[in-house]
């Protein structure tokens, strides 16, 4: 038999079985999380630990944010992650972890209140975009960039309204919008407005005012 180059063309009626997998995660997410409003989702790296600048400065961020009257979405694992958590429980608000399975297991954190496992990350992708009404960017690697790109190609494609992208950390997110206008821009891939659905900022006070302006509790 003629080996199949993609695994999708290898999916046999038995597999259509993961299809009723992958419902059952779009509606636990969708149960569980249609209370959550309004709510703010944080990204960055699950390798950075507690009394990291940047572990520090997401605590503070999440928990002006939660005093404010934002529920606050992460990943659910460590880094960032629980910072953003941890953050939220401190100043009062519903605090969501998103976790994930991964072949290298990513624990939950302990500061997340009401917590979802995933496996498939498009589905995880997907309830972090639908319930939040701002994302905050903080230094990190892929994981980080992909969800800050998936939200920013659904709004320069329409499919999404606007909403604001907060990147926090003008050394570390600098050189990648530079690289977005002088590249990207210079070379006519982007429209001359895309570079403004993102603001980087560096303190956690910006953050929130930027965010109480678009989005009022």
């Amino acid at each position: 038999m003629k080996e199949r180059q993609y695994i999708i063309d290898a999916m046999t009626v038995q597999d259509s079985w993961r299809l009723f997998k992958i419902m059952a995660e779009f509606v636990d997410g969708f149960e569980v999380l249609a209370d959550i409003y309004p709510a703010v989702s944080m990204f960055g790296s699950a390798r950075v630990r507690p009394g990291d600048p940047d572990y520090e400065k997401a605590v503070e961020i999440a928990r002006k944010l939660a005093q404010a009257g934002y529920n606050i979405i992460t990943g659910g694992g460590p880094g960032i992650m629980e910072a953003g958590n941890k953050g939220a429980r401190e100043g009062g608000a519903r605090s969501v972890g998103l976790n994930i399975e991964l072949p290298m297991e990513q624990e939950g954190n302990s500061y997340a209140d009401v917590q979802i496992k995933f496996k498939y990350f498009f589905v995880r992708k997907v309830m972090f975009v639908k319930y939040a009404q701002a994302y905050v960017g903080m230094p990190g690697g892929f994981g980080t960039l992909d969800e800050v790109f998936e939200a920013l190609t659904l709004m320069q494609t329409k499919r999404i309204k606007p909403f604001p992208v907060i990147l926090v950390g003008s050394d570390y997110w600098n050189g990648l919008l530079q690289w977005i206008r002088d590249t990207l821009l210079a070379r006519h891939l982007i429209s001359s407005d895309d570079p403004d659905l993102v603001t980087v900022v560096d303190e956690p006070d910006q953050v929130v005012r930027l965010i109480k302006k678009f989005v009022i509790v």
